[in-house]
């Protein structure tokens, strides 16, 4: 069964905390899907990973690009894994495809989204009824992630 993961943002942004998660999954080997909820918070992210800080980047593609399959990191609106990616996350309130053929799953939800925690509720009971394993990490105030299920 695939791991799956809950990342309940307190402290920090999406913006903050994705690039984070994203490079310690490449330094795996992994391959990377991010699904995101909209074509404008896919489109922004794309942004946003080319300039997050000033030393680095992560390379990556959206799946409007050419050659979706040789992304180390492939950002879609879709349901599709065009990258083989062992990891996918899903932000922004995507719904999730089936996520059995992934080593890793990771639903990054904002907690002070109403709608966002809801989903996040939701999620967790279905993945947990289909058998796989789930965990439960939340930001502390220093920023770092504490297990808590």
């Amino acid at each position: 069964m695939t791991d799956i993961l809950f990342y309940h943002l307190t402290e920090s942004t999406l913006e903050e905390a994705l690039p984070g998660l994203l490079e310690r999954s490449v330094e795996r080997g992994w391959r990377v899907v991010v699904q995101t909820g909209t074509e404008d918070r896919r489109d922004a992210l794309d942004q946003h990973l080319w300039i997050f800080r000033d030393d680095s980047f992560l390379a990556h593609a959206t799946d409007r690009e050419a050659y979706p399959a040789e992304q180390p990191i492939l950002l879609t609106t879709g349901e599709g894994n065009q990258n083989a990616a062992q990891i996918r996350f899903l932000v922004d309130g995507a719904t999730p495809p089936n996520l059995s053929g992934y080593e890793r799953a990771v639903f990054l939800f904002d907690g002070h989204d109403a709608a966002q925690l809801e989903a996040a509720r939701g999620h967790w009971k279905t993945m947990k009824e289909a058998g796989h394993a789930v965990t439960y990490w939340q930001q502390t105030q220093d920023r770092r992630w504490e297990r808590k299920a």
